[in-house]
């Protein structure tokens, strides 16, 4: 196994049969000669501790106080990092999951979780592609009455998602990225 978190989780994400190749259908849209499924990753108990370890930093460097993803991607990353937050000798942070609509009934939230207006927050998810899920969830976040401080993915599938969120002005950081052929390897030096 490699010597970064990016590549022990590029390693355990093909141990595990989270990174597979051949012709897949993406919800995004369009096809890809590879698939990453980042919940096999970040759902198993090595993988969100490595993810958590790679992202805790990078968000805490940020100035976020809170963390935050679009459900179902999400969960487990804003689960492990703010499970990390409260281990390490940093302040605690919470984690918010966003909801695919607002719930009908009840407290009728798009955010769960103890949601703080005026929080700076860190928006993650397992991929982008074109990043639609990501803008979902920071308009949410926004519309809460908060602000984004940084944009992370484990993967970058380079679909046009990274280069939007960086012309509308947000900071986006990914632990790996692929190019067109679907080669993966860690991103920018990670």
């Amino acid at each position: 196994m490699g010597n970064t978190d990016a590549e022990i989780i590029l390693e355990l994400a093909k141990e595990k049969g989270a990174l597979m190749f051949g012709e897949f259908q993406l919800s995004a849209g369009g096809t890809s000669s590879y698939y990453f499924d980042g919940r096999i990753v970040t759902l198993d108990p090595k993988g969100a501790h490595y993810v958590a370890r790679a992202f805790l930093p990078v968000v805490r460097d940020s100035g976020a106080t809170a963390i935050a993803g679009p459900t179902l991607g999400a969960d487990p990353i804003v689960a492990a990092v703010s499970l990390m937050s409260y281990q390490d000798e940093g302040a605690p942070m919470p984690g918010l999951i966003v909801r695919k609509e607002t719930k009908g009934h009840g407290g009728q939230r798009a955010i769960e979780g103890p949601l703080v207006p005026g929080s700076r927050v860190a928006v993650v998810d397992d991929s982008c592609s074109t990043g639609g899920s990501l803008f979902h969830a920071i308009e949410a976040v926004e519309d809460a009455g908060c602000e984004v401080v940084k944009v992370l993915t484990i993967i970058d599938r380079h679909q046009g998602g990274s280069d939007e969120l960086r012309k509308r002005g947000y900071d986006f950081y990914a632990l790996l990225e692929a190019d067109a052929e679907g080669n993966v390897r860690p991103a920018n030096g990670v």
